[in-house]
């Protein structure tokens, strides 16, 4: 039952951290890593895996909900989002490689959603950028 929570709690950190919520999937995974109770594989799997379906949200969101933008409550401002917007255009979608990064990532994966970014595409891009981070911080880690 504990390994269940470790991984349940692993897989939610992973997911929201993908949002806009201020959470570090990060510091979890290396504490557990450095635990040496838990497989290196199912880890990074579990990480990797609610990661992308956060990013996923994220995309899904932007496509669907940018009816809303005009909203006081709505999360970005217009300005925002046209900047935004403009540099993804600059960059495509070969940005989404970047995804992983803290501050700039989550916004990349609305914009893309915003923009109509093709479900496959987007999904490619972001799995390899995700996956590749939580690879080289294990990596890392465990050296």
């Amino acid at each position: 039952m504990i390994d269940l929570s470790v991984y349940g709690g692993l897989f939610l950190i992973a997911l929201l951290s993908a949002s806009i919520l201020p959470l570090q999937s990060e510091a979890v995974l290396v504490g557990l890593l450095l635990s040496h109770n838990y497989p290196v594989g199912l880890l990074l799997t579990v990480a990797s895996v609610g990661n992308v379906l956060g990013s996923l949200l994220n995309w899904y969101l932007g496509k669907y909900l940018q009816h809303f933008q005009q909203r006081r409550w709505f999360p970005v401002k217009p300005e925002q989002l046209d900047k935004a917007s403009r540099w993804y255009l600059k960059y495509g979608k070969w940005s989404l490689l970047l995804s992983w990064v803290p501050i700039i990532g989550d916004p990349l994966t609305v914009i893309a959603g915003v923009l109509r970014e093709p479900f496959l595409p987007f999904l490619l891009l972001v799995t390899i950028a995700k996956v590749s981070r939580y690879l080289v911080l294990a990596g890392v880690t465990l050296l």
